[in-house]
């Protein structure tokens, strides 16, 4: 009897310590090997595709620069359109408005998506002609300008400037849709050093017709 009471304490204290050992085993152990968490994230290149030849030869169709977001900035990438043609007009304007902006409205390609470009330009985004006292060269998109994401509504601006959709000056007037009375005033538009590299500054581009 005394001799089992001598040895259990003894026995118990085997077991605790096998079971730190069986523990210890178990446990994460610090290394200097790495651990393979899988391929870094890569960064978007923004380097621009060639464009693709998505219609026929033949039918007219040009290259034209879109602009698309890419690194926090929006950069131009070429696409073939159909022809909007060379002088300015009403028609013309329109008819380049519309062609550009279907073009901002489609996904990106696979190759530009690799790029790391994308699009804000809503899909059911609209463009007309000016409103009932709008000068001559006004566009009227079916949301207001200043309610259309600020990546957006610099994809616009920039895709539109230099084309027959702008002025002589290379601007480009915009206003929201058109209602009873004319609508917000529209607003010139500049593609900018600033609104290409900071979109948010869109929001505050727009400069009152004279």
């Amino acid at each position: 009897m005394s001799t089992t009471r001598r040895t259990a304490p003894g026995l118990r204290a085997s077991a605790a310590a096998l079971a730190a050992l069986a523990l210890g085993g178990c446990g994460i152990r610090s290394t200097p090997v790495p651990v393979d968490a899988g391929p870094a994230p890569s960064r978007a290149s923004c380097t621009a595709p060639a464009a693709e030849e998505e219609r026929r030869p033949g039918d007219g169709s040009v290259r034209a620069d879109v602009f698309l977001v890419c690194g926090g900035t929006v950069s131009a990438v070429e696409r073939t359109v159909a022809p909007g043609g060379s002088e300015s007009g009403p028609d013309t304007r329109l008819e380049t408005a519309r062609g550009l902006l279907e073009e901002l409205r489609e996904n990106p390609s696979r190759a530009e998506r690799e790029a790391g470009f994308g699009s804000s330009v809503p899909g059911g985004l609209e463009v007309t002609g000016p409103g009932e006292g709008d000068p001559g060269g006004t566009l009227r998109l079916s949301r207001e300008p200043g309610g259309l994401p600020s990546f957006a509504l610099a994809q616009i601006v920039c895709t539109f400037t230099g084309t027959a959709a702008a002025g002589q000056d290379g601007s480009v007037v915009l206003g929201g849709p058109a209602r009873d009375g004319g609508g917000e005033p529209p607003l010139r538009y500049s593609c900018t050093d600033e609104l290409r590299g900071g979109p948010e500054a869109a929001k505050t581009a727009g400069a009152p017709l004279p």
